[in-house]
């Protein structure tokens, strides 16, 4: 037996076109053009003005009342869904942040302004013990489970 009929046989065979099917490609993304800010998205930057109320310095400004007594300090502050204040949470009582009880008084009921040397003087109008009296500001997420 000669290997010609072999090799020509194998040459036919290469030369056929393949009868398994070949699997689907995918098509290739085409890049996109990339995203841009039109002017209304632009962020706009506003520099510090001397009557501005920085929030990092206003949590943990002593409270103090009309009698000069400190009743609490500030522990937070709440945004609505608008970004203004709608509350202060106060801490009252409790010993270096420990047993401490918090409340909300709304923006209004707590008077901020500068003292000597910039620094921020708050005030209200009531007493430790009304304070204590409030009821209590839970965070959301922290509900004791019943």
């Amino acid at each position: 037996m000669t290997l010609r009929p072999l090799l020509c046989a194998l040459s036919v065979l290469a030369g056929a076109p393949a009868l398994a099917q070949e699997p689907a490609r995918e098509p290739k993304p085409i890049a996109a053009q990339p995203a841009t800010l039109n002017d209304d998205l632009r962020a706009k930057f506003v520099a510090q003005a001397p009557e501005d109320v920085v929030a990092s310095k206003l949590i943990g400004t002593s409270i103090r009342n009309g009698a000069n007594e400190t009743i609490g300090s500030v522990a937070d502050v709440v945004f609505d869904d608008k970004g203004a204040v709608k509350s202060y949470v106060v801490s009252v009582g409790g010993f270096l942040g420990l047993n401490a009880k918090y409340v909300a008084v709304a923006p209004e009921t707590l008077i901020l302004a500068r003292k000597d040397g910039g620094r921020l003087d708050a005030v209200i109008e009531t007493d430790k013990d009304q304070l204590r009296a409030a009821p209590e500001y839970v965070y959301l997420g922290t509900e004791p489970k019943k």
